[in-house]
């Protein structure tokens, strides 16, 4: 049995992330002997390498489903019922298409799939930790989702169902836990101090935390109102975004139904030239179309078609793209969804904290071994090089991050291990424009060391003191590397 081989690297790739290469390097090692090692190293490796696992979270009927389905391409996930999630369901890309209970115990089972909705039917959301359903799909090749029961819903079992394969899962058995590696989070207008304190529980950070102002094109007073709400949407995300800087990356606005309606092929020829044919009705005409009982010159059947599939926004908006035909129409709807943004930040700024976020639950992984495992000297010396390796610097800096984010959220301190976590190069961690000479970069990584040590004068809490550290370590090594 050999170890698990990572990923084929492809032409013109960038290099393997430090962090990843480590804890590589590391499983690699825990092998060498042979034996379980082996197995065991496969199965943290395949920890390692599997695609960030992106949790979606919100309020009965807050879009989650719905948003789900536009970013796998597929209406798989149920959005007509009241309850539409009653259990936790993890998207896979995988073939065959099949869907597979997880019970409480870890224990598995196949169940068939119902094709009109794509979902998994014979489940008991009781006796579910949690659903794996694999499709074949290039849209989650590099991402792994999880859609989840709404919180405060009409039954208090569907926010239980989500607590426990969340939270109290990963206590009680990783077998039969959820391990999210980031999380979207869907509210209206504004969250609710419920819903902020359950995205406080499940432990992340705003750096792989991202909120979404749903059904954007419903926002404010509509697609009849004196203002374009999908505009209105992104002038509200944005106050919203400084509002909760402490818990969320940023704030995006997301019309679901819309790319919903573009990305599962729901859009025909036919909605098109129906939708198009209202071109030249304005104002209460148009809204008299939308409404009547004899909405000529569409049908009935027609007009209740096109505004289940566009909204009214849709409806309202989308004419002159849909006189271009349905291929155009489908454009239209996805790119003012803001689904393309969302999906960028998911991939280039969440994707990009998997393998961090996931360290401290690999080395964790690694400990528990070292306690039972005869071979325990060697795990514990591959563990502490791993641990000690300078390039898992941005470990120390998350963990010393969550601790001071539940201490003192509000400290420079956080600040700044927020930006330096943050950064893609040497002077975005000092503070300067990406473009930034040596020499400026040189001088302003001094500062930062010195700034550091002023602080650790007056330290305040052991988070503090800790985080100090962790930049210290950071500042330095940037400091060996610029020559300094």
């Amino acid at each position: 049995m050999q170890p698990l081989p990572p990923p084929a690297a492809q032409p013109g790739t960038p290099p393997m992330d430090p962090v990843v290469a480590v804890l590589d390097r590391a499983l690699r090692s825990l092998a060498a002997p042979g034996g379980d090692l082996v197995g065991h190293a496969n199965r943290i490796g395949a920890m390692l390498w599997s695609p960030p696992r992106i949790v979606v979270v919100g309020r009965l009927k807050a879009g989650k489903s719905t948003l789900v389905n536009a970013l796998i391409g597929a209406p798989v996930a149920e959005t007509a019922a009241l309850e539409a999630t009653n259990v936790v369901t993890v998207y896979h890309d995988g073939a065959p298409s099949r869907a597979e209970v997880v019970g409480h115990d870890g224990t598995r089972r196949a169940v068939p799939i119902d094709l009109r909705f794509g979902a998994p039917v014979e489940i008991s959301p009781v006796d579910t930790a949690y659903v794996d359903r694999y499709l074949p799909s290039a849209a989650i090749r590099d991402l792994t989702l999880i859609d989840t029961p709404g919180l405060a819903t009409l039954t208090v079992a569907n926010a239980d169902t989500t607590r426990r394969a969340l939270i109290d899962g990963f206590a009680q058995t990783k077998d039969a836990s959820v391990d999210a590696d980031a999380a979207v989070f869907l509210f209206d207008s504004t969250p609710r101090a419920d819903e902020v304190a359950f995205l406080r529980e499940l432990g992340f950070t705003p750096l792989n935390t991202l909120g979404v102002l749903s059904r954007a094109d419903g926002f404010g007073e509509g697609a009849f109102g004196t203002r374009d709400p999908i505009e209105h949407a992104h002038e509200h995300a944005r106050r919203l975004a400084d509002q909760l800087a402490g818990q969320v990356l940023t704030v995006l606005p997301v019309a679901g139904l819309l790319s919903e309606s573009a990305r599962t092929g729901r859009v025909t020829e036919a909605d098109a030239r129906a939708l198009a044919a209202l071109s030249g009705i304005e104002g209460w005409d148009l809204y008299r179309v939308l409404s009547a009982d004899d909405p000529a010159p569409m049908t009935a059947p027609q007009r209740d078609r096109i505004l289940d599939l566009l909204g009214e926004y849709g409806a309202v908006n989308g004419r002159a793209a849909a006189a271009q035909g349905a291929h155009a129409l489908a454009g239209w709807l996805d790119h003012v969804s803001g689904l393309p943004v969302l999906q960028s930040v998911l991939h280039n700024n969440i994707g990009a904290f998997a393998a961090v976020h996931r360290a401290r639950r690999i080395l964790a992984e690694l400990d528990t071994l070292a306690s039972s495992h005869p071979d325990r000297d060697h795990i514990r010396a591959v563990t502490q090089q791993a641990r000690t390796d300078p390039a898992m610097n941005p470990v120390l800096l998350l963990q010393a991050l969550r601790s001071m984010l539940a201490t003192d959220p509000h400290s420079p301190v956080t600040a700044e291990l927020t930006r330096t976590l943050q950064a893609r190069t040497d002077a975005e961690r000092v503070g300067l424009p990406p473009g930034a000479g040596w020499d400026q970069v040189r001088g302003a990584t001094a500062d930062r060391i010195a700034w550091v040590q002023r602080q650790a004068i007056t330290t305040r809490s052991a988070a503090e003191d800790a985080a100090l550290t962790a930049l210290t370590v950071a500042y330095n090594l940037q400091r060996l590397r610029l020559g300094g």
